[in-house]
């Protein structure tokens, strides 16, 4: 009985851990749906964002490294969030029309979420939780925390808030084939 009781216990480890960000749909900025398994076979950077925070500047980066990138199989997504001392307070019309025109954000931004807490959306618990990533427990540090996911829609490295977009550390997984 113990070893059947083992047995179940690892395969629901091992379903739990076989999830993908294929396995979500989100909301785009619009309102409209995105399911993220139309990402299937590219290199995906995942990022909370904020307008008022002193690493906002990152988008001027991420802008030019979707631009450098975005041919070669690779997309980041923008996820706004106030979870850090509010400063995400915008609407959804709000946050679109200040990353157009201070950063001439073109890469995919969705609707405010939250990252963090009790009603932490389910694309961030799958990134969050190793029991549903199979890669590592962490929490959402700040704003713009990167999640680097492969083309086979598995978390492989969560970049720190203050990492510049541009670092080699990114630009060396996005050159590993």
């Amino acid at each position: 009985m113990k070893t059947l009781l083992s047995i179940s216990l690892l395969l629901i480890a091992f379903v739990s851990a076989s999830q993908t960000i294929y396995d979500f749909k989100v909301t785009d900025i619009d309102g409209n749906e995105f399911n993220l398994a139309s990402l299937k076979g590219k290199k995906v950077m995942i990022v909370n964002t904020a307008s008022k925070c002193g690493l906002t500047p990152q988008y001027e980066e991420l802008e030019k490294l979707y631009k450098t990138y975005k041919d070669s199989n690779f997309v980041i997504i923008g996820f706004p969030s106030n979870d850090f001392m509010s400063q995400e307070p915008g609407s959804n019309t709000e946050i679109k029309e200040f990353c157009s025109k201070n950063y001439g954000v073109s890469f995919p931004m969705m609707s405010k979420i939250e990252v963090k807490g009790k009603d932490k959306h389910p694309l961030y618990q799958f990134l969050t939780e190793k029991s549903k990533n199979g890669y590592s427990d962490n929490a959402v540090k700040w704003n713009f925390q990167k999640y680097l996911i492969n083309e086979e829609g598995k978390l492989v490295k969560v970049i720190s808030p203050s990492t510049k977009p541009m670092d080699e550390e990114i630009i060396s997984w996005l050159r590993n084939h």
